[in-house]
């Protein structure tokens, strides 16, 4: 019988581990967008120096949910309050499982009474999709799904693009595109701003660590709009991002992208995994790194451990609810930055240079995750005291860094050992060649990592990390 849900995939694999351990689905891909419009270091350098143009349009799950219900099957399924989300708001949309474990994320738009749509990775878009058609709520969902990594020569169409305009003259170039000063709407609220003459939805933002915008409207209008900014951008330095560069600099300002899915789990989570398709991203996505257990559960996180405990708000009923109750006041581990040690990095690239040797495991530039989802060891005085969780090169701080969580009584400044690479050789995944592992020293450093992005972020998830 072929495998038609998550759960099949599962029983048929024996342990999750093994199987997203050895997943054959390759490199997670950004599709659509150009890897680079000049080169992916300029275009880091510029959400930095001058501003950048993100595109969005394509690699994110966007759910739109229509009814009397719409912010009611959010509220069950989100550790966030929603007595603060009147229409023109948007929010960070965190779900977790039954025993407290993070699902995902993403952003939560509210539209219009009624009407909400999220945009994300596709482990909370399939939660509110499962919640919606099982949980008896009065609501409609239309689904429009990331766009294929690849299309095939098939023309790739969203109902929307969306853009982000970033960085120190973001301000400015808005202010010109919009001919006049644009609404002054506090952090993730929206409004409309005029862009060739054309009407479009803007969310206030700020994630290159300066005031800025994230831009939609109808897909159609895509390449109009997009051309309206990149002219009216050259007075202010504006570089376009390609997909490349896109994904790090979340590695300067402090977002988690891609945690493991704490589905694979519970009995209370069974009805799920048989709802997710085989094809899902659950059952054919990958997990990478050195950290090795059979039990999968070893490799969930909780919203306190990855920086999301001041979202957690008891004061609404929401699956998990109870669990997280009970681990509030103990304690957890933190989110912090690894800068990794430049020598050490240098170690592992020379291997590739030295014929007849074992090579350690390729770091690639300026991204290296080499999974869905990653879990180095992160040691110290040779004890596993935390993980190392996404991965890349910031040419704007001239280091690799990653993002990861570490023990409690680790202190800022404190020099552990990142691990790097799987044992054994190497797991079956196609991104993964035969090589040995490398120990990498770090420093153990604030999250977010640039300085910029610490001091000018609205205060919240990002900047709350304890020491």
């Amino acid at each position: 019988m072929s495998k038609k849900s998550l759960e099949d995939v599962l029983k048929a694999a024996g342990n999750p581990v093994q199987l997203l351990r050895n997943s054959q689905i390759g490199a997670y891909v950004y599709p659509v967008v150009p890897g680079e419009f000049s080169n992916w270091r300029d275009e880091q350098k510029a959400w930095r120096d001058t501003c950048v143009l993100f595109d969005q349009s394509h690699h994110m799950v966007d759910i739109y949910i229509e009814g009397p219900d719409a912010v009611k099957l959010c509220s069950d399924t989100a550790i966030n309050t929603f007595n603060n989300f009147p229409v023109n708001r948007a929010k960070q949309y965190v779900p977790v499982s039954y025993d407290g474990h993070v699902i995902g994320d993403g952003i939560l738009f509210h539209l219009q009474k009624n009407k909400l749509v999220f945009v994300g990775r596709a482990p909370s878009a399939n939660w509110i999709e499962y919640h919606a058609e099982t949980g008896g709520y009065d609501v409609k969902i239309v689904k429009d799904d990331r766009s294929p990594g690849d299309p095939k020569g098939k023309a790739v169409v969203r109902k929307c693009y969306r853009f982000q305009i970033q960085g120190p003259n973001a301000w400015a170039l808005i202010e010109k595109l919009h001919g006049k000063k644009p609404p002054d709407v506090k952090f993730f609220n929206m409004d409309y701003i005029k862009i060739g003459g054309r009407k479009v939805r803007a969310l206030r933002h700020g994630m290159a660590g300066a005031p800025g915008l994230e831009i939609w409207g109808p897909y159609k209008e895509r390449e109009e709009i997009r051309g309206t900014i990149v002219e009216a951008g050259r007075e202010f330095g504006l570089k376009q991002v390609g997909s490349r560069a896109y994904a790090t600099n979340t590695l300067e300002s402090g977002w988690i992208p891609s945690p493991l899915p704490a589905v694979y789990t519970g009995n209370k989570m069974k009805a799920y995994r048989e709802w997710l398709p085989a094809t899902s991203y659950e059952a054919t996505g990958s997990l990478a790194g050195s950290f090795v257990s059979d039990n999968i559960e070893d490799y969930y996180v909780t919203p306190y451990e990855i920086g999301y405990g001041p979202f957690v708000k008891f004061d609404h009923d929401f699956i998990g609810r109870e669990a997280l109750q009970k681990m509030a006041n103990q304690p957890h581990r933190r989110k912090v930055t690894f800068a990794w040690n430049a020598e050490d990095v240098a170690k592992v690239w020379t291997s590739m240079l030295v014929p007849g040797k074992d090579n350690f495991k390729y770091i690639d530039l300026p991204l290296s995750n080499y999974g869905s989802a990653s879990f180095d060891e992160i040691k110290y005085r040779g004890k596993i005291v935390g993980a190392s969780m996404f991965a890349g090169y910031s040419y704007n701080e001239r280091s690799m860094l990653s993002l990861g969580i570490v023990d409690p009584n680790i202190k800022e400044g404190a020099e552990v050992t990142l691990v790097w690479g799987e044992p054994d050789g190497g797991t079956k995944k196609t991104t993964v060649e035969r090589h040995k592992q490398a120990k990498i020293r770090a420093i153990v450093s604030p999250v977010p990592y640039s300085r910029v992005a610490r001091e000018s972020y609205a205060k919240g998830w990002r900047t709350q990390a304890k020491k």
